[in-house]
């Protein structure tokens, strides 16, 4: 899940070397935490949030089949 990820942000942003996800497990559910550049940060959030939103809903949907809970912040 974490590979679908990093595909995503890496085609969003300017500076993909930069780009870092990382996924560990909590309790009944995994996080995955994305960090970009600076200058990319807005890139990957879109306005109002559309973007980030839109990540966490193909993530969701990915993982429909799992019995693990997916979720995505971007730090």
């Amino acid at each position: 899940m974490d590979e679908l990820v990093r595909y995503i942000v890496k085609s969003l942003v300017s500076d993909p070397e930069a780009a870092t996800v990382e996924m560990h497990e909590e309790d009944d559910s995994y996080v995955i935490e994305v960090s970009v550049a600076q200058n990319d940060i807005g890139k990957v959030i879109g306005k109002q949030g559309r973007i980030a939103k839109a990540i966490r809903t193909v993530v969701k949907a990915a993982s429909i089949n799992s019995d693990k809970k997916y979720m995505v912040e971007i730090l």
